[in-house]
């Protein structure tokens, strides 16, 4: 790699570390995009979603204590995300990853910039609702490595609690980075190239996690959350 994609990697993942330590989301939704720029999406998925396993069984160990209270909502989306996330994998290199980023992004910013102003729009059957919305995310996901926004759209919309929303992100991504890595190994998308991200993405990771806990602690998570 070039210095000036080393640089890009370091510096967008420090920030997606820090934002994902806060809210529990928004590692890949914020390096994607941008790492995108110097490095393919066949080489880098692979790399994000092997950091993203750890991140969540972090943040999975870190909200233990409220897992039970959520349990029983989360099944329901997982039943929809695991093949999901299969089907996204083996579309990875037959469709662009930033074509379907945008049209995600330009279909989500505008439910996201109403639930930014307070407004919910609560779906009464959320357990039929759950299943296809887990399709849709763990496609997103397979092909893109990107679920934050949707996924707190959803929950943020039925109105989880902080601790609750924290670790049904953390469960729901726990399944879908460790689904999408099983994935990408069996279909030999694990290479070497990928494998030398990593060098540079990590210690990133291991630098901004702990600082978005101590600014989340600080700030307030709604604020930092309508901000980011």
């Amino acid at each position: 790699m070039t210095t000036t994609a080393i640089v890009v990697l370091a510096v967008t993942s420090l920030g997606a570390a820090t934002v994902n330590g806060a809210l529990g989301y928004g590692f890949s939704s914020i390096s994607v995009p941008v790492a995108l720029l110097v490095i393919a999406g066949r080489v880098l998925n692979p790399a994000l979603v092997i950091v993203e396993v750890g991140i969540n069984l972090y943040a999975l160990w870190w909200n233990r204590a409220s897992a039970r209270r959520v349990i029983g909502r989360v099944v329901p989306l997982a039943a929809g995300l695991v093949p999901g996330v299969i089907v996204g994998a083996l579309l990875l290199g037959r469709i662009a990853p930033s074509s379907v980023k945008l049209a995600v992004y330009a279909a989500l910013l505008p439910l996201i910039l109403l639930q930014a102003s307070g407004r919910r729009f609560q779906v009464r059957n959320e357990r039929a609702a759950s299943v296809p919305v887990g399709a849709g995310v763990g496609l997103l996901y397979g092909l893109t490595t990107i679920s934050g926004p949707p996924l707190a759209l959803f929950w943020n919309n039925q109105g989880l609690a902080k601790e609750d929303f924290k670790v049904a992100l953390a469960v729901v991504r726990t399944i879908e980075s460790v689904c999408a890595l099983l994935a990408y190994a069996w279909l030999g998308l694990i290479t070497h190239d990928s494998a030398g991200v990593l060098p540079w993405i990590v210690p990133a990771v291991a630098i901004g996690f702990p600082i978005g806990h101590v600014l989340v602690s600080r700030i307030g998570v709604e604020t930092f959350r309508r901000v980011c």
